[in-house]
């Protein structure tokens, strides 16, 4: 009995792992910083605390699993911050702090034996993720203006990509990097918000950078 009882708080913890890596592996094709290992991290953590807060103190009448559940909701915002980033007078990250914060719940809930829910709200996260950045994609492309490059993958090149734009102020609405291991070449496309974009010298300066194969305005 007590085997099967330790099986099951495995498979939980196994699980749990599972669906934030199923979402991290989503925010990681992107490039982001908290990709795989970090949202995997944070489903299993969480469910370990559910565990210890259900299971470590049998018997103890001082025992309240929601207490424990409360300041994992609360404290992850913590780690969820550090993934939001300011660029010019453009913010990035908001959608992997929203991950993390959602990937923590799932770990929450398959500890305590909810895995129906943990299981949905996996599913319909990386539906989200997916498919509605591709509807969003579409709207982008007809009321903002696209800029899309090919260069030599290289550390600190999507930053340097990114700060011609910070530097003249010019909002970045959203970033995608795809890197070609093969080819050895990242792939970066940036949406701007805004009139008045100094094209010519934008171009200028993004041709300028070390490592810039083609880059093309749209």
């Amino acid at each position: 009995m007590i085997i099967i009882i330790e099986l099951i708080l495995v498979g939980r913890l196994v699980l749990a792992a599972l669906m934030g890596a199923f979402i991290g592996l989503e925010r990681e094709s992107h490039g982001r910083p908290a990709g795989l290992r970090t949202h995997t991290l944070v489903a299993l953590g969480s469910c370990l605390i559910m565990l210890i807060s259900i299971y470590a103190f049998p018997g103890s009448s001082a025992r309240d699993p929601a207490r424990l559940a409360a300041q994992v909701v609360s404290g992850i915002g913590f780690l969820g911050a550090g993934t939001i980033l300011r660029e010019g007078v453009s913010i990035r990250g908001l959608t992997t702090a929203a991950t993390l914060w959602v990937v923590a719940g799932i770990g929450l809930a398959i500890g305590s034996g909810f895995y129906l829910g943990g299981i949905a709200t996996t599913i319909v996260s990386v539906f989200t993720l997916v498919f509605l950045n591709n509807v969003e994609k579409k709207y982008i492309d007809t009321k903002y203006t696209k800029v899309r490059a090919i260069m030599e993958d290289r550390p600190g090149q999507l930053a340097a990509f990114c700060k011609v734009f910070a530097e003249r102020g010019i909002n970045v609405k959203d970033v995608d990097l795809n890197i070609d291991e093969k080819t050895e070449k990242a792939l970066i496309t940036v949406y701007l918000k805004g009139h008045n974009i100094p094209k010519e010298k934008i171009l200028e300066e993004l041709t300028s950078l070390p490592g810039m194969i083609n880059v093309k305005w749209r």
